[in-house]
């Protein structure tokens, strides 16, 4: 998996762009929701025919659906436990093959780490402790989630619910740890791509889906090439088995509001104290970000994971870190409610999964936490959008500068989240969230340090006309830090950035 993800690094730099670009394009394309009995092209579908006035004493015709019939969620003849259950392994063996190959002589410990044997298998299952390995920051906290929604996706699209797709996710994660390298397993691998893994992948699936799902008998080419990208092994399945798995899930016409921005960053101020880091001044960026299952629409229901979600993926280019922030919460359990006729929202139990690098520090947790997201009417033109949350998880922080085998710190992570969105009618949108992480000595390998990080994301967006909008948003950060024995060390970077803005919908996505 390490060799992997300096493979998959060193493929993401640009051009990567044009992947990013075309990814986050074709979800914004086609993730907005449909109107029910209403095609794309403005057409009837999903409803009876107008079939005009009957000749009297003659029955009706019978409905003619436009559409074939959708199977619902973890349900259909298609649904199969073996195929993700073949696939998985063999996903490892290639991995491991390749591995083998492009990286013989890496060593950990005195030993070569992709030369595991059935004798090293059989060590790690009977004799050996769970470690908190020393990997790099990027590759356990993001490319080790993204290996387990690889997972995900694979039991996902095979037509497997959410939870047993959770469970392939971390057997698979424990078969690679157990069979696929020689050092010892890690707790913060198993964790990362486990659970954040289904976190990732539950979210890339459902955004593959929306691509995935339309009136006509099979996607085409564009929405099969766009879901792919989103999730290979998704669109693996799709490409392999047809209409077996075309499509496994639905997603009960969702309220969805998505946008796409490019731009370009100023860095307002930096404080570094404490730590030495090269910093790039002015960035060129590209923002992708989607509200999935939004309160306030008429018979939408919460009864699945996920069906409400909120993604955001940020890339940056003209610095070594292209990937500044991937973060991803999503309603696990819970419910919707209503407070007089002006506010709907749900609330319950979320999952999270937070991945932040902003130049001179990172932070990435997997956490689950109690909260509410809601909308309310404020006036006619007015509209009120929001989320409050607070829980914790297993998170990891620290600069970006080497100062050891490894440079960062992992810990138990109490955080909160307070995001807002304030809609102008079809005018304008302000909107932030602030977020707060606290990386505690609980469950570290260091117990006496701590970080605690703060970041702030506010934005102004105009539309123009159509869906066309330009906006102006600060991104500020900051994390203090404190290690027995070494200095207290401090830093932040605030970035000011002009965006151009293509909104999923000509208004910001209020609801009714």
């Amino acid at each position: 998996m390490k060799d992997l993800a300096s493979g998959l690094q060193t493929i993401l730099r640009p051009p990567r762009w044009a992947a990013a670009f075309l990814m986050c394009a074709a979800v914004w394309g086609q993730s907005v929701p449909i109107p029910d009995g209403v095609r794309r092209d403005g057409k009837e579908t999903g409803q009876p025919l107008d079939l005009g006035q009957q000749p009297e004493g003659e029955a009706p015709a019978p409905p003619v659906p436009l559409n074939p019939p959708v199977k619902e969620w973890g349900t259909g003849s298609g649904k199969s436990y073996l195929i993700p259950a073949l696939e998985i392994p063999a996903f490892l063996t290639l991995l491991s093959l390749y591995d083998r190959h492009a990286y013989p002589d890496q060593m950990e410990d005195g030993k070569k780490v992709y030369s595991s044997t059935f004798p090293s298998t059989w060590d790690h299952i009977t004799q050996q402790h769970w470690v908190i390995d020393q990997d790099p920051f990027a590759i356990n906290q993001f490319m080790h989630p993204y290996q387990g929604s690889v997972f995900h996706g694979f039991a996902r699209s095979a037509g497997l619910n959410y939870w047993e797709a959770t469970a392939y996710d971390n057997l698979g994660s424990l078969t690679w740890k157990m069979a696929g390298e020689t050092d010892p397993p890690s707790i913060n691998d198993q964790i990362a791509t486990g659970i954040a893994g289904s976190f990732f992948g539950e979210a890339l699936f459902r955004m593959a889906s929306l691509l995935f799902e339309q009136d006509e008998t099979s996607p085409s080419f564009l929405r099969k090439l766009g879901g792919t990208l989103l999730s290979p092994s998704a669109g693996f399945n799709l490409y392999v088995f047809g209409d077996r798995f075309t499509p496994v899930f639905s997603s009960g016409n969702a309220a969805v509001f998505s946008w796409l921005q490019l731009g370009a960053g100023l860095q307002s101020n930096q404080n570094d104290q404490g730590v030495i880091s090269r910093i790039n001044r002015n960035q060129a960026m590209l923002t992708f970000s989607m509200s999935y299952g939004l309160p306030g629409k008429a018979g939408y229901t919460y009864t699945r994971p996920f069906d409400y979600f909120h993604f955001e993926f940020d890339a940056l280019a003209n610095t070594d870190n292209l990937v500044d922030n991937v973060m991803i919460r999503g309603l696990l359990l819970g419910t919707d409610y209503e407070a007089g006729e002006s506010v709907d929202g749900i609330w319950g139990l979320y999952g999270g999964y937070d991945y932040i690098s902003p130049y001179i520090f990172r932070v990435s947790t997997t956490s689950l936490s109690l909260g509410t997201t809601l909308q309310a009417k404020l006036s006619s033109h007015m509209t009120l959008q929001g989320t409050l949350l607070g829980g914790g998880g297993y998170g990891a922080a620290g600069n970006v500068t080497p100062v050891g085998d490894r440079d960062y710190h992992y810990g138990f992570t109490p955080q909160a989240l307070a995001a807002v969105r304030l809609i102008f009618g079809r005018t304008a949108m302000l909107d932030a969230t602030g977020r707060y992480y606290y990386v505690s000595g609980t469950g570290s390998d260091n117990p006496g340090g701590n970080e605690s990080v703060h970041r702030l994301n506010a934005g102004l967006t105009f539309r123009l006309f159509g869906n066309q909008g330009f906006g102006i948003h600060y991104i500020s950060s900051s994390r203090s830090a404190h290690y027995p024995g070494l200095p207290d060390s401090h830093q932040s970077v605030g970035t000011v950035a002009l965006v151009y803005t293509l909104l999923g919908r000509t208004g910001f996505g209020a609801i009714r």
